[in-house]
C-alpha cells in the first residue's frame, strides 16, 4: 500500500497513543488465544474422574479470559478510534490551510462542491484506515500468529490441510482489491459532481426561481443522482461478491479439517480436547481471513480518497513571499506602473498591456472605462491576488513581490466587485477584518458607509442576521456592508471596484464625500462606470482594452475631448432625459 505512505507524517505526534492500542491489541488476541486451550483442557480432563471444584476453575478461567479481553478490547477501541478522529482533525486543518493560501486562479478551475466532497467524504474514508483498518489489521496479525502457532503444535498436517485454501484467498483479495479501488474512485469523483450541482443550486435558488427553471434542475439533479446511484451499485455488487467468495474458501478448510481432524482422532493421533481446541484455533483464523479482506476494502478506498485529497494539498500557491523580501517601516501608499503587462495564464491576449504611470501617497486614482477593459485586473494586482511581472508594480519604492504579503496585504482594504457576506450578524460581517473592533467602531463604518438609516430599520441593529450570503439584504446595503467593513481597517490603501454600482447617486456621492473628509493622506483605487464618482479624483485613468489610453484630471480630460468626454457627455444626457 505505497499510496497511503504520504499518511505516516500524520501519525508521528500519537505514536504515544499508536503504541498503546497496539498493546492493548496484543493483549487483547493473547488473552483471547488462552479460551480454546482452556476448553481443551476441560474436554480431556472429563475423560477420567473430575471433581466440580476443576470445572468451575474452568468456567471462572473462561469467565475471567472474557472480562480481560473485554477490557483490552475497550482500551484499544478507545485509543486507535480517538487517535483517527486527531488525524482526520489535522488532516482537515491542512487542507483548509492550504486552500486559504491558493490564488483566485484555482477557485475558478476548481467547483466548490468538488472541494467540499474532498474536505468530508474524501476525508472520512482516510479517518477509517487510520483507526479501525489499523486496529483490525493489526489484531488479524496478531490472533491469525498466535492461533496458527498452537494449531502447528496439536498437528503439523491438520494444520496445512486448513490453511491449503490460504493462496486462493490471497488471489481473490487482490483481484476485488483493485476492482473495488477503481469503482470507489469513480463514485468518489461522481459524488464531487453531485456535491458541486447541489452547491451551485443552492447558492443561485434565486435565479432558478426567477426563471421558472425549478423542473428542469429537478430533472437534471436527478439525471445525475441515478448515476451515481448506479455507481454505488456496482461498487457494491463487487463488495458484495467479495466477502461470500472469502467465507466459500474458508468454509472448504473447515471441511477438510472436520474431515481429516475426524480421522486423526479416530486413529488415536489427537484427543477429543485437541480436535475441538483445534476447531477452536480455527475459527479464530476465520474472522482474521474475513477481516483481512475488509481492511483490504477500507485500504483501497482510502487510497484513492487520499490521492484525490492530495492532489489539492500538492497544487503549490501561485502567490507567496518571495526572497529576498524588502520589509517597510511604515506603507505610507505610494504606488507606481513601470511598464505592466499581465496575461491570466489561460488567455491569448494580456489583460492590461505596458501601464504607466504614478500615484503619490495619499491620493484618490479614478478608473474608468468599457465593460473588459482591465479594471478590476487591475486593482486585483495591488495586493498579489495575482502575481504581475517583476518590477512593473511598486509600493513605496519597492516591488510588490518583493514586500512581505502580510505587510503588503494589512496595508489595503479592497472591495471587490461582487460582494460577499458571511451567513452571520452585521457586526461581524463588518468587523471581519479587525474582530476585536468596540461597537462604537463598528457603528462609525457603518454610518460612514451609508448604511446610518438602514440599521434603524434592521429588527436587531448590527446584530441583525444577514443569511445566506446576505440574502436577506438588498444590493445596495450589500455593498455597503461590504465597504463597512474595508473602512473599519483604515487601511492605508482602499481599493474600491465598482463597489457602489446598486446605490443611487445622491447616496454615492454622501458616502464619496465621507470618505474624503474621514480618511485623508490615504491612496484610493476607485473603479466606477459613473463619471460622478471619479471627477473629484486626483488622476483619472481611462482604460479601453487592457491600454491606457487617457490619464489626466476631470477637467483636463474633458477638454481632451476623448472617451472620458464622450462617457461623461453621454451620462449627463441620460441624467437629464431622466429628470425629464
Amino acid at each position: 500500500m505505497k499510496s497511503l505512505l504520504p499518511l505516516l507524517p500524520y501519525f508521528r505526534p500519537y505514536l504515544r497513543q499508536l503504541a498503546t492500542g497496539v498493546s492493548a491489541i496484543f493483549a487483547t488476541a493473547i488473552v483471547g488465544l488462552m479460551a480454546p486451550l482452556v476448553i481443551g483442557k476441560a474436554l480431556d480432563s472429563m475423560n477420567g474422574d473430575v471433581s466440580r471444584e476443576t470445572l468451575v476453575t474452568y468456567g471462572v478461567l473462561l469467565v475471567g479470559i472474557a472480562v480481560v479481553q473485554g477490557a483490552f478490547s475497550f482500551v484499544q477501541r478507545l485509543v486507535l478510534v480517538t487517535m483517527s478522529r486527531h488525524i482526520e482533525f489535522d488532516l482537515a486543518n491542512e487542507f483548509f490551510r492550504h486552500l486559504e493560501k491558493l490564488h483566485p486562479g484555482f477557485y475558478q478551475e476548481h467547483r466548490t462542491g468538488d472541494l467540499m466532497a474532498r474536505a468530508t467524504n474524501d476525508l472520512g474514508a482516510v479517518r477509517m484506515v487510520c483507526g479501525p483498518a489499523i486496529m483490525y489489521g493489526t489484531n488479524t496479525f496478531f490472533v491469525a500468529a498466535g492461533a496458527l502457532m498452537f494449531m502447528l503444535r496439536i498437528h503439523v498436517g491438520l494444520t496445512l490441510a486448513a490453511l491449503c485454501t490460504l493462496p486462493l484467498v490471497a488471489l481473490a483479495t487482490k483481484y476485488f482489491g483493485k476492482k473495488i479501488h477503481a469503482l470507489f474512485m469513480s463514485v468518489q469523483e461522481y459524488f464531487s459532481t453531485l456535491s458541486a450541482k447541489v452547491q451551485e443550486n443552492l447558492a443561485g435558488a434565486r435565479v432558478v426561481r426567477a426563471y421558472t427553471r425549478e423542473a428542469a434542475e429537478e430533472a437534471a439533479f436527478d439525471v445525475l443522482n441515478h448515476e451515481y446511484v448506479e455507481r454505488n451499485r456496482h461498487l457494491i455488487r463487487w463488495q458484495s461478491a467479495f466477502h461470500p467468495s472469502l467465507m466459500g474458501l474458508v468454509g472448504i478448510g473447515f471441511a477438510l479439517v472436520l474431515g481429516y481432524g475426524g480421522h486423526l482422532m479416530l486413529a488415536g493421533e489427537i484427543t477429543v480436547g485437541q480436535f475441538v481446541t483445534f476447531h477452536l484455533f480455527l475459527g479464530k483464523m476465520v474472522w482474521p481471513m474475513i477481516a483481512i479482506g475488509w481492511v483490504i476494502n477500507l485500504a483501497q478506498r482510502a487510497s484513492a480518497s487520499l490521492a484525490r485529497f492530495r492532489e489539492i494539498l500538492e497544487i503549490e500557491p501561485a502567490i507567496r513571499d518571495e526572497e529576498p523580501l524588502v520589509t517597510l517601516p511604515e506603507v505610507h501608499g505610494a504606488i507606481a506602473f513601470e511598464g505592466l503587462t499581465f496575461r491570466y495564464p489561460t488567455a491569448v491576449k494580456p489583460a492590461l498591456e505596458n501601464l504607466r504611470f504614478e500615484v503619490p501617497a495619499g491620493s484618490t486614482v479614478g478608473v474608468v472605462g468599457r465593460t473588459g477593459a482591465g479594471k478590476s485586473t487591475l486593482l486585483s494586482l495591488i495586493p498579489r491576488l495575482f502575481n504581475p511581472p517583476e518590477g512593473t508594480l511598486c509600493v513605496d519604492g519597492v516591488d510588490v513581490r518583493r514586500l512581505p504579503l502580510g505587510q503588503l496585504r494589512g496595508a489595503i482594504a479592497m472591495v471587490p466587485q461582487e460582494t460577499f457576506l458571511f451567513s452571520t450578524t452585521l457586526r461581524e460581517n463588518i468587523a471581519f477584518g479587525r474582530p476585536e473592533a468596540s461597537d462604537d467602531e463598528v457603528r462609525e463604518a457603518a454610518m460612514l458607509a451609508g448604511l446610518g438609516d438602514d440599521l434603524e430599520g434592521f429588527p436587531k441593529g448590527l446584530e441583525t442576521m444577514v443569511g445566506e450570503r446576505g440574502i436577506t439584504l438588498s444590493g445596495g446595503q450589500k455593498q455597503r456592508v461590504a465597504l463597512a467593513r474595508a473602512l473599519l481597517r483604515r487601511p492605508q490603501i482602499l481599493l474600491l471596484d465598482d463597489c457602489l454600482s446598486a446605490v443611487d447617486t445622491h447616496t454615492e456621492e454622501k458616502i464619496l464625500r465621507n470618505l474624503r473628509t474621514f480618511f485623508p493622506g490615504r491612496t484610493v483605487f476607485l473603479v466606477s462606470h459613473r463619471i460622478s464618482a471619479v471627477q473629484a479624483a486626483d488622476l483619472v485613468v481611462v482604460l479601453d482594452h487592457g491600454r491606457i489610453c487617457e490619464l489626466g484630471t476631470h477637467a483636463q480630460l474633458l477638454a481632451h475631448d476623448g472617451i472620458y468626454a464622450d462617457l461623461y457627455q453621454r451620462q449627463q444626457l441620460e441624467e437629464e432625459l431622466a429628470v425629464v
